[in-house]
């Protein structure tokens, strides 16, 4: 009796212990503890929403246990993982999906050589197009690379799919890909936290041939990879990460991620077989479950891999068909794509909202440094190529003045191009942040001295990572976790490419900055303008003595309003049958821009 009751005594302990582990974590603080219970000792990333979050909480971590830092942009994380990885440690990179374009390079030539520790890829997709400027679709790189790609579906599965992952990447010789998307990476739930594990550092592996990618040991790898995905397809037909949950036999479900919870409040009663990975596939797994079943659908976010890769198989699979290949899906879509399929009777009596939401279109913070040199370049009618950043709202009323956007870093290769193909009717400027500059826009600097462009460069520098939330670079002086480092002199770096006319200006000085930017485009070859302000929310936001309007004396001549300033509005008066403005001052941060450039003198400083 009393052994029993010890033991009764010991589960309860064991269960509350573990319910002390308990925590409501969102997706990305999932995959920063699973990289560190992993027992990773190296983490790099370049900010990038939806992924920005991951780093920042691996930093949180002590930095005994693994180094973290952000990286100029996502191929030297990419390589700096790779370097920790032949090192013999743990190592993982963080990026969005668009990042993975920038590291595929490196990607493409890893997987010939695999690994030696662990090395974890981390890529969260933007299915929706939140915050990114498309909406691809990480699986097919998985595809290119012949690497694994894990799909975890809540924060649970993330923390154990990344934790599992450095485990595949060492049993079977390959990096490893761990795709989340902007609904895990950001919705919160409970998870289940595990303890650090202690995994030895591994001696450097003294093997050329495996690790130089020349051409005879590149010819060499290539085998090495299709039998590691037949290795690995064998692993995952085996593995209870695949999950066939049996229901009815009319129809089955075939799917993974986010898609995956849908279907289940969806359709709580399905066949459902749950992949943890799209690639590879379980092949025999696949083909035991549809003939199990009379209609066979795949519910897969963006593109059809699952369903193209069962079509192949032979298997009438449906999906695309009920389910868009572009957006974020959501239990409302899924359920819909399921009535049009007949599958669910459709609700004739359900309430249809018909509310429509009002506008909100993004805006510049109020006091954006970014404000004033669009409205300069507007000024002098410039042709201006733009790049990724919170300045691409430039783009859109009041400002109106940024013509193309592609990627980090194209702006100043793009006008290049411009130049260079004759368009010169107009003065051609490419603008972009210091992060952004520091990412990619090196090279294409250096392109336009050597080939001597006659266009201006716009470095606007406001000493952060703004977009993504105020992050540190090597052009801010500090590291991830707070400490000096050397800060970049854009200055001199621009020198150092042949730039021979380089100036900086305050963001905030308005007849400098228009007077600097005429003589710029003025002149005959490569310019650069550094305009230097930081950004009004770093480190803090920051306040100055507020700004007001003095309504008899204002004129409505709407020039503040060009700004694009949230503390700017439309006041209740009149003059000649245009609405005067009024200052917010509560959100007024007294940067004087509106001021600099109010006709009439009308724009004050508050009183004390």
């Amino acid at each position: 009796m009393g052994s029993q009751v010890k033991h009764e005594d010991a589960a309860k302990t064991k269960s509350r212990a573990a319910e002390s582990n308990i925590r409501p974590l969102m997706g990305n603080e999932a995959i920063a503890r699973g990289i560190w219970e992993a027992g990773a000792r190296l983490a790099a990333a370049y900010p990038g929403t939806p992924s920005t979050e991951i780093l920042e909480n691996v930093a949180g971590y002590p930095d005994g246990e693994i180094v973290a830092q952000w990286s100029t942009n996502e191929k030297v994380a990419f390589d700096v993982a790779a370097g920790g990885s032949f090192a013999g440690v743990r190592s993982a990179c963080v990026m969005k999906h668009v990042g993975l374009n920038v590291a595929a390079d490196a990607l493409m030539s890893q997987t010939y050589i695999g690994v030696n520790a662990g090395l974890v890829v981390i890529v969260c997709d933007d299915p929706g197009i939140h915050s990114s400027q498309n909406e691809q679709d990480t699986r097919i790189y998985a595809k290119l690379a012949q690497v694994p790609v894990l799909e975890p579906s809540d924060a649970q599965e993330a923390l154990e799919f990344t934790r599992l992952a450095f485990e595949i990447s060492e049993q079977f010789d390959t990096p490893v890909i761990v795709r989340s998307t902007t609904r895990l990476s950001h919705t919160r739930s409970a998870v289940l936290m595990g303890e650090r594990a202690d995994v030895p550092v591994k001696p450097f592996n003294e093997a050329p041939a495996k690790n130089v990618m020349v051409p005879a040991h590149a010819r060499q790898r290539h085998p090495e990879l299709f039998k590691r995905e037949a290795a690995l397809a064998e692993y995952f037909e085996t593995s209870p990460l695949t999950k066939w949950e049996k229901g009815s036999k009319e129809f089955g479900v075939i799917t993974q991620s986010v898609a995956y919870t849908y279907v289940k409040e969806v359709l709580p009663e399905a066949s459902v077989l749950k992949l943890a990975a799209s690639h590879p596939l379980p092949e025999n797994a696949l083909r035991e479950f549809c003939a199990s079943v009379k209609r066979v659908f795949v519910v897969e976010e963006l593109e059809p891999i699952v369903q193209t890769a069962l079509k192949a198989m032979g298997i009438a699979a449906e999906g695309k068909e009920w389910f868009p290949r572009d957006g974020e899906f959501s239990p409302e879509l899924v359920l819909r794509g399921f009535e049009a399929a007949g599958i669910v009777e459709a609700d004739e009596h359900e309430e249809v909202v018909t509310a429509t939401p009002i506008a909100r279109p993004p805006v510049l913070c109020s006091g954006c440094p970014h404000m004033t040199s669009y409205l300069a370049l507007r000024a002098i009618d410039a042709r201006v190529a733009g790049d990724i950043g919170c300045y691409t709202l430039a783009a859109i009323e009041p400002l109106n003045s940024i013509d193309t956007c592609v990627s980090m870093g194209s702006s100043i290769a793009n006008a290049v191009g411009m130049a260079k193909a004759g368009l010169n009717e107009r003065p051609i400027v490419a603008t972009l942040g210091d992060s952004t500059f520091l990412h990619a826009g090196i090279p294409p600097l250096i392109d336009a001295v050597y080939n001597n462009a006659n266009i201006t460069v716009i470095i606007l520098d406001n000493h952060i990572t703004a977009m993504t939330g105020g992050q540190d670079h090597a052009g801010t002086g500090k590291t991830i976790r707070g400490t000096e480092a050397h800060r970049v002199d854009f200055e001199q770096i621009c020198r150092a490419t042949g730039v021979e006319w380089v100036k900086t200006i305050d963001s905030y000085d308005m007849g400098t900055m228009y007077r600097t930017f005429r003589e710029a485009t003025e002149h005959r070859g490569v310019s650069v303008v550094i305009s230097n302000r930081p950004c009004v929310l770093d480190p803090v936001k920051i306040m100055g003595p507020a700004l007001r309007v003095n309504g008899a004396e204002c004129i409505a001549c709407q020039s503040c309003m060009n700004l694009g300033c949230p503390s700017l509005t439309w006041s209740d008066e009149w003059h000649d049958g245009h609405h005067k403005v009024q200052i917010i001052e509560s959100t007024c941060i007294g940067c004087t821009i509106c001021a600099q450039v109010c006709p009439s003198n009308c724009i004050q400083p508050v009183e004390a």
